[in-house]
């Protein structure tokens, strides 16, 4: 923040930590906000001081501008359809996954995962903290997650949940199965094409449940 104002770090210490705290230091945000400050007349130059001059307490009640969501849908549908795809699946398990675990997952749906959420990393929308491949911030998380309808993002719970509970069987996973209960839960009943996939649910959710208490 002080090098593009080109201020010294202590006259801009207060606002950085601002920023900073809103954006979580990505880049690609702190570009977003700060332009749409100074639009809003929030962030401006002083003729008088010959300086950037803001309003610290207005800036910290803003919210994240509604524009960012439109940035990031923007950013996210010129990747490749196989890189958005990985993030989609991503974005269904939360804001991170550990690497091991999507290597399960490949196993799981036999797709190719990893090379594509590298992919994602160079574009600064992944960070890879401590083995886990971590959406860089919660709102880019949040925007693939619902460039998704709500019926296609419940089959594509379900479908994941019925895969890993394949893969949880075959492997003997108990980790494995949680995930895929947790996964077939958030698919909903609405997802469910036959009686016999009802069955398929509870009896799952009974054999987690058991384990839970082993």
């Amino acid at each position: 923040v002080s090098e593009t104002l080109c201020l010294l770090p202590r006259l801009t210490r207060s606002l950085s930590s601002i920023i900073y705290h809103k954006t979580r230091g990505n880049p690609l945000f702190i570009s977003r906000l700060m332009l749409s400050l100074s639009k809003e007349g929030l962030f401006r130059p002083s003729l008088i001081r010959r300086r950037w001059e803001w309003e610290i307490e207005k800036i910290e009640c803003r919210e994240m501008p509604d524009d960012v969501a439109m940035f990031l849908n923007d950013l996210i549908r010129e990747l490749s359809e196989d890189v958005q795809s990985s993030l989609c699946i991503l974005s269904c398990f939360g804001a991170s996954a550990g690497i091991s675990f999507i290597n399960t997952l490949e196993r799981a749906l036999q797709k190719n995962i990893c090379v594509n959420l590298d992919v994602a990393v160079t574009k600064g929308l992944l960070d890879i903290v401590n083995g886990q491949y971590r959406f860089s911030h919660d709102r880019i998380q949040e925007a693939t997650y619902n460039m998704m309808e709500d019926g296609v993002r419940r089959l594509l719970h379900f479908t994941y949940g019925l895969s890993l509970a394949s893969l949880s069987i075959a492997e003997g996973s108990a980790n494995i199965l949680f995930i895929a209960v947790n996964q077939l839960n958030l698919g909903g009943p609405a997802t469910v094409e036959d009686p016999s996939q009802s069955h398929t649910v509870a009896a799952l959710n009974l054999k987690a449940g058991k384990k839970a208490m082993e």
